[in-house]
């Protein structure tokens, strides 16, 4: 054998034992790497563990590339991008209550599954602009039951689906206007009932938003309509009542009576 291939063997069998050594110190001193597989992928941890052989402190590597830093001790999770949650765990990810608080001052408050908001908590929007939803939550998106209130007010109470206004609710504005009926995709669209900011009153159906379909609209003079309604206007057939008892059943055409000759 000559002396390069001697140096080099030399080299590795101390390079090696450089390496079992560290290896040594580090798993003599408490730090572990763990695995966890969840479907979206595998999940690691580099650190300090417990004298129950689970993570304690150090850094935890998800699937999609992003990290955080673990403190089990205090129950608290730093993300990268400063968002920190605070609260129950299972598996490195949020599992129980807690609290999720953005780098934005955003915070949710409440259930939490497999690091998802899943159940039921509080959402604080930009504490400066002080919007707030309390209700059940899916996956990060408001979903059932819930109630979002605005800075100005005015708010929602009732059913959401995939983060929208979806199924039975009263929207109250600001102005003093309400609907309470059916919402499909963020947007009256079903039965309800519209209350105007001066007492007017619609009540009937509704598509996309506007009224359309067959309804009641009283003025607050005590006249009103029962027929058909178009693209929010009078439009059909129905029948327009004055208060002084006096009626007219016939067609209408955009708010107007289409007068029709004998």
């Amino acid at each position: 054998m000559n002396k390069a291939v001697k140096a080099a063997v030399i080299i590795a069998v101390l390079t090696l034992l450089f390496a079992g050594a560290a290896y040594l110190i580090v798993y003599l001193s408490g730090f572990r790497i763990i695995k966890y597989a969840s479907d979206s992928g595998e999940t690691r941890f580099f650190g300090k563990i417990g004298k129950d052989g689970e993570p304690s402190t150090g850094t935890v590597y998800f699937a999609d590339g992003g990290k955080a830093e673990l403190d089990l001790p205090n129950n608290t999770i730093t993300y990268q991008d400063g968002t920190v949650y605070v609260g129950q765990t299972k598996d490195l990810l949020p599992n129980g209550k807690g609290r999720l608080t953005f780098s934005s001052g955003e915070y949710y408050d409440g259930d939490f599954v497999n690091g998802q908001m899943t159940g039921y908590g509080t959402y604080v929007y930009q504490p400066a602009v002080g919007d707030r939803y309390e209700g059940f939550m899916e996956n990060g998106l408001r979903s059932g039951k819930g109630k979002y209130t605005w800075a100005d007010g005015s708010y929602y109470d009732g059913t959401y689906k995939n983060d929208m206004k979806d199924g039975e609710g009263t929207y109250i504005w600001a102005d003093g206007s309400s609907y309470t009926g059916t919402f499909v995709n963020d947007v009256k669209d079903g039965k309800g009932v519209f209350v105007y900011p001066n007492g007017d009153k619609y009540e009937g159906d509704f598509v996309a938003d506007v009224r359309e379909g067959e309804g009641t609209y009283t003025w607050t003079s005590g006249e009103y309509y029962v027929g058909q309604f178009r693209s929010n206007m009078m439009d059909g057939h129905g029948t327009y009542y004055w208060t002084s008892g006096r009626s007219y059943e016939g067609t209408f055409k955009e708010n107007k009576i289409v007068w029709e000759l004998d």
